[in-house]
C-alpha cells in the first residue's frame, strides 16, 4: 500500500501517522560515534521506536518498559500479542537480571555470546508480561555488533528487537529501502550499512535441556 508516496508496511494505521518522517542517523558500525548514540538513546528514553542494525538482521525496537512502543511495534509488525517479543540485553550480567540463568545456561552461553543467537529463559519478574507468551519464557539476544551493544550500555536497560521485514516477510537489509518504507511510522531509522542478512538462531535452554528451535547464522552443531 502507498500513501503520500511512500510504501507503508503492512498493519500500519493512520493513528501511527506523524507530520514528518522520522530521524535517519548514519552510525560507523565499528567504532559508533557517541554523539549519535546519544541522539539514538534520547529517542529511546522519550518513549520513540526505532529501526537499528544488529549481527543478523535489522530490529524494530523500542524501551523494553515502554508499554504503548510495544503496542504500536505489534501493530507495524501485525503480529499477535499471543507472539512472543525478544529483546537485546548488554552482556551476561545484563541478562541474569531479565532471566533465570542456570551454572549450565551461564556456560553455554558465554561461549557463544555476544553472537547470533537468541536464547529462550525463564523470565524474571522483571519482563514486563506484555511480550510475554502464556508460558513464562522469554528471547533474549546480545548480538555482537557494536551499535547495537552501545545503545543498549546508554539506555541502561534492554530494547525490543523484532525483525524489520516486507509485507510479504521478506528481510530487508538496505537502509535506504527500509528508510523508503518505514520512516512515516517510526521515529528514529539508524544506518549502520547494508547487512548479509540472515536470522539468529534460536536455542532453548529452560530446564537446562538444550532444544534447536530455530537454525540460522549462530552455528548450532556444537549444541546438539
Amino acid at each position: 500500500m502507498f500513501r503520500g508516496g511512500q510504501r507503508v508496511p503492512a498493519g500500519y494505521h493512520d493513528d501511527l501517522q506523524s507530520e514528518k518522517s522520522g530521524m535517519y542517523l548514519t552510525i560507523n558500525n565499528q567504532n559508533p560515534q557517541l554523539r549519535l548514540i546519544r541522539k539514538a538513546v534520547d529517542v529511546l528514553r522519550d518513549g520513540g521506536i526505532i529501526i537499528y542494525p544488529t549481527d543478523t538482521v535489522y530490529g524494530l525496537g523500542c524501551d523494553l518498559f515502554n508499554k504503548r512502543g510495544i503496542e504500536k511495534i505489534y501493530e507495524i509488525k501485525r503480529r499477535s500479542k499471543k507472539q512472543p517479543l525478544s529483546f537485546v540485553c548488554a552482556d551476561l550480567k545484563d541478562i541474569s537480571r531479565y532471566a533465570k540463568v542456570s551454572n549450565y545456561a551461564y556456560k553455554t552461553m558465554k561461549r557463544l555470546l555476544p553472537g547470533p543467537y537468541t536464547f529462550i529463559l525463564e523470565a524474571s519478574r522483571l519482563v514486563p508480561k506484555i511480550i510475554l507468551p502464556k508460558r513464562q519464557t522469554t528471547g533474549i539476544r546480545v548480538p555482537d555488533n557494536q551499535i547495537c551493544l552501545s545503545l543498549v550500555g546508554e539506555l541502561g536497560h534492554p530494547i525490543i528487537s523484532t525483525s524489520v521485514t516486507t509485507e510479504a516477510g521478506g528481510v530487508l537489509s538496505d537502509p535506504s529501502e527500509i528508510k523508503e518504507i518505514f520512516s512515516h511510522c517510526v521515529d528514529l531509522i539508524i544506518d549502520g550499512g547494508i547487512l548479509v542478512s540472515e536470522p539468529s538462531s534460536v536455542v532453548s535452554l529452560v530446564d537446562d535441556t538444550i532444544e534447536i528451535i530455530r537454525a540460522g547464522k549462530g552455528d548450532v552443531s556444537t549444541l546438539m
